[in-house]
C-alpha cells in the first residue's frame, strides 16, 4: 500500500505542476480508504514543505448536507493551505496555472491560540479565535473533469488551489456567525447567497471537527493559522476575465480577478 500511496502522491504533484489531470483514483484503486487518501495528502505536503513551502492554515470541505449526499459521505474532509496559495484581496489569479477552477465564499477564522484535539468543541474554537475575515477559496481538481469521490478529493488536498483573504478583521464579541449573511457575485451578477449556518450549523463546529479529526494524524491547529470552515453557498465556475466578489455585510468583502 505504501508504494501506491507514494505513486499517487507523485501523480498528483505532477498533475498540479503540468496542469494535466489524472484519471480518477477511485476508478483505479477501489480498495483505498479515507485514511489512505489522507496519507497521500500528507505525502504531498511533505514534498511541498521539503521544497520550501510553509503551512498557513487548513480548510474544511464537504460541510453541506447536499455535498455529503452527493459523494455518499457523512462527514466533512480537509486540506492544507500553503503560502504559495495566498492571493491578496483585489488581486488576480492566472487561470493558465489551474485546470477547472471554481470559487467558494467562506468566513475565515484566524486563531489566536492553538487548538489540539480530540475533545475540542465550538466554544473552544470561539475562545481561541483572534478574529474572522471574509475569504474566497479557489478550488480546483487535479482529477480529470471533477469526477471525484471522497478518496479522490481528500488525496488531492481537498481540491484546494488558492485562497483570497479580505482586509477587514472582525472580532467575535457579540457576533453570531450563524446569521452572518453572504452574497456572491460574478461580474456584478449575484450567483449565490448563504449564511454562516450553512457550515454544519455554525462555522465554529467545522473548525472543532477539524481539530478533532487532525488529532488522529498527530496534527493540531496553530495560533496564527487561517482556517476555512466550509462554503456558504455552491461553488461557481470561473474562467479568464471573470471577477468574483463576496460581500459578508458587517464582516466586509473580498474580491479576485481571473486573468
Amino acid at each position: 500500500m505504501e508504494h501506491i500511496i507514494n505513486q499517487l502522491a507523485d501523480e498528483l504533484l505532477t498533475a498540479e505542476k503540468s496542469c494535466q489531470p489524472v484519471a480518477p483514483i477511485t476508478e483505479r484503486y477501489s480498495e483505498l480508504t479515507d485514511t489512505d487518501a489522507y496519507q497521500i495528502q500528507l505525502k504531498i505536503m511533505e514534498s511541498k514543505l521539503a521544497a520550501g513551502r510553509t503551512v498557513i492554515g487548513k480548510k474544511v470541505g464537504l460541510t453541506s448536507k447536499a455535498m455529503q449526499q452527493m459523494l455518499g459521505v457523512c462527514e466533512p474532509d480537509y486540506g492544507h493551505l500553503l503560502d504559495d496559495m495566498a492571493v491578496a484581496n483585489n488581486g488576480s489569479v492566472q487561470t493558465n496555472g489551474l485546470l477547472l477552477p471554481k470559487v467558494e465564499a467562506e468566513i475565515g477564522f484566524v486563531l489566536g491560540a492553538d487548538l489540539v484535539g480530540p475533545n475540542i468543541n465550538y466554544l473552544d474554537v470561539l475562545m481561541a479565535t483572534e478574529y474572522v475575515v471574509p475569504t474566497l477559496e479557489i478550488i480546483d481538481s487535479r482529477i480529470a473533469d471533477w469526477k471525484i469521490k471522497l478518496v479522490d478529493t481528500v488525496a488531492d488536498n481537498g481540491s484546494s488551489a488558492r485562497v483570497v483573504v479580505g482586509d477587514q478583521h472582525t472580532r467575535l464579541d457579540g457576533l453570531d456567525l450563524r446569521t452572518v449573511g453572504m452574497a456572491l457575485y460574478k461580474n456584478d451578477e449575484e450567483v449565490g447567497t448563504g449564511a454562516g449556518a450553512a457550515a454544519i450549523g455554525h462555522p465554529a463546529h467545522a473548525v472543532a471537527w477539524l481539530a478533532n479529526k487532525l488529532h488522529a494524524f498527530g496534527i493540531s491547529l496553530k495560533a496564527g493559522e487561517l482556517i476555512l470552515p466550509g462554503a456558504l453557498s455552491g461553488a461557481v465556475a470561473v474562467c479568464s476575465g471573470d471577477r468574483v466578489t463576496a460581500r459578508f455585510g458587517a464582516l466586509g468583502s473580498v474580491s479576485v480577478t481571473f486573468l
